[in-house]
């Protein structure tokens, strides 16, 4: 075995490469193999010319009032076939399911008639946009692009640990992780059979062309961002370029006679198809805020008119509220007639008579979440919380149950991961990144793996210092070819990136991504 591993000691949690203490796991063959010739000086030199090469090209993010060069660590995560086509198959459900919950609720309301879910989970949601009620999406599509959050718990069991159906960010990490770890480690890609990842702005542009309202033969499809200071103004651009589409703010988007029209130098232009990075909230001054400046008067209205579609849809942040994620097990079962293929962490609802009590008995077990927070903030982790957090957050349990959930902890997989010149053990989550084009939810081969780089630390979050790794999924067929390098372009279109989870500076609070 390499040095670099020689003094390396498995977690009390399922490690992704090694099986038990010297017996690698099949996948991970290769990977170790390229890794035991290479100096442990030699491996630290090259993970620091990669962070200068995302520093250069402004691949950063900001943590503890700092821009940092946005850290990927050199050992992949790897996926074999069998691995992918459960979690492929797991996400595709849940979207599924997602979307019919969607149309229901702002529709027929069956499932609430039915008691398979409380009316107060809808009603007292923050994010129940009543606008929405009636809007009937082209192909019935309101989640264009979903990150559904997985983990692997202490028996090598996928489950899902949140649903990202608003705003989700991050897959520009999967691409530039892609396009770096090729250029490090050109032979591996050259022997493993890793499936590419580069179809994955394709694949969202036919997705959102597929949206356009009816009789649209060659609909102009445009990415929408609060702009430059946006902490995902990065992965804003990079999509529009990768896409051939325009990148727009919202003074660049006019509305007459509910229809949209784009602002250019040679006139305007019609636009049928908005993928909107920014919030509800913040999207129509004359529906939602009216302080907000980075959206676009009256573009809600010309998506009720079925004029223009947003992408994603106005009001999906009832379907990724932490609290209705415990119910998805069951609208898998009510709308699909499906068992669910992953299963969720188990849940306890504050909210519900007798589960109240349960969870401030064991508040110290468990681990709590506020039902609307992102980036990890919010997060009390009982085992490893003092009296002081415990008994504050006991008290905003209390005060609103409907704002909380608590989970059972689990001990996130583990993966080699390169701190200072060894390799140490550090927990792994997985964001599988969704399109659903109206008549079929394809997962994009791999997604974002994000890692807690603190020892022993379970909040992997680039907000609270975490990093990532390339994810590899093995698949048979021709091995993928390193991607050439489009650097130039991309530092000069977006210079500064962020974290995918939340730790963002923005241009108005509240413009957040998932």
């Amino acid at each position: 075995m390499a040095d670099i591993f020689d003094a390396y000691a498995l977690a009390e949690a399922w490690d992704e490469m090694f099986e038990r203490p010297g017996v690698v796991r099949t996948a991970y063959e290769p990977v170790l193999a390229a890794l035991q010739p290479i100096e442990p000086g030699e491996l630290r030199f090259r993970a620091d010319q990669m962070a200068r090469a995302f520093t250069d090209r402004g691949v950063t993010y900001a943590f503890a009032g700092e821009e940092r060069p946005w850290p990927l660590d050199l050992v992949p995560r790897i996926l074999d076939a069998l691995e992918w086509d459960l979690i492929q198959r797991g996400v595709a459900q849940r979207v599924k399911a997602l979307e019919a919950y969607l149309a229901d609720a702002y529709g027929p309301c069956r499932a609430f008639e039915d008691g398979v879910v409380p009316w107060r989970l809808l009603l007292n949601s923050p994010h129940f946009h009543r606008a929405a009620h009636g809007v009937e999406p082209p192909g019935g599509v309101r989640i264009h692009v979903a990150g559904i959050d997985l983990v692997r718990d202490e028996q090598g069991d996928f489950r899902v640990l949140e649903d990202n159906v608003r705003v989700p960010s991050g897959v520009s990490y999967v691409i530039e992780n892609r396009r770096a770890m090729t250029r490090i480690f050109p032979s591996l890609f050259a022997e493993q059979h890793v499936t590419p990842v580069d179809g994955y702005a394709q694949r969202l542009l036919a997705a959102l062309r597929a949206a356009a309202p009816g009789g649209v033969t060659d609909p102009r499809v445009v990415v929408l961002t609060p702009g430059p200071s946006n902490a995902a103004y990065f992965e804003h651009a990079l999509l529009a370029r990768l896409m051939g589409v325009q990148l727009v703010e919202g003074h660049d988007l006019v509305c007459r006679t509910n229809r949209v029209w784009m602002r250019t130098t040679r006139g305007e232009m019609p636009v049928h198809v908005v993928y909107r990075r920014l919030d509800d909230d913040f999207l129509d001054p004359l529906h939602f805020r009216p302080d907000s400046v980075i959206g676009c008067p009256g573009i809600l209205s010309a998506a009720q008119a079925g004029n223009v579609t947003l992408a994603n849809a106005v009001g999906n942040g009832i379907a990724d509220d932490k609290l209705l994620y415990t119910y998805v097990p069951d609208l898998i079962r009510y709308y699909l007639g499906e068992e669910p293929v992953l299963p969720n962490v188990e849940s306890f609802r504050p909210d519900e008579p007798g589960q109240l009590e349960a969870v401030l008995d064991q508040l110290d077990q468990l681990v709590v979440k506020p039902v609307d927070g992102a980036g990890g903030q919010g997060i009390v982790i009982g085992p490893h919380a003092d009296r002081e957090t415990l008994d504050r957050v006991r008290e905003q349990v209390i005060a609103d149950p409907r704002g909380w959930i608590a989970q059972r902890p689990v001990a996130l997989s583990t993966s080699p991961t390169l701190a200072g010149e060894r390799m140490a053990p550090r927990h792994i989550d997985l964001r599988p990144f969704a399109v659903h084009d109206g008549s079929d939810v394809w997962v994009l081969p791999g997604g974002l793996t994000r890692v807690a780089l603190q020892e022993g630390n379970l909040i992997v979050n680039s907000s609270q210092g975490g990093g990532s790794k390339d994810t590899w999924v093995l698949a048979e067929g021709s091995a993928e070819r390193p991607v050439p390098d489009e650097s130039g372009p991309l530092t000069e279109v977006a210079p500064r990136q962020h974290g995918p989870d939340g730790d963002h500076t923005l241009v108005q609070e509240g413009a957040q991504q998932q």
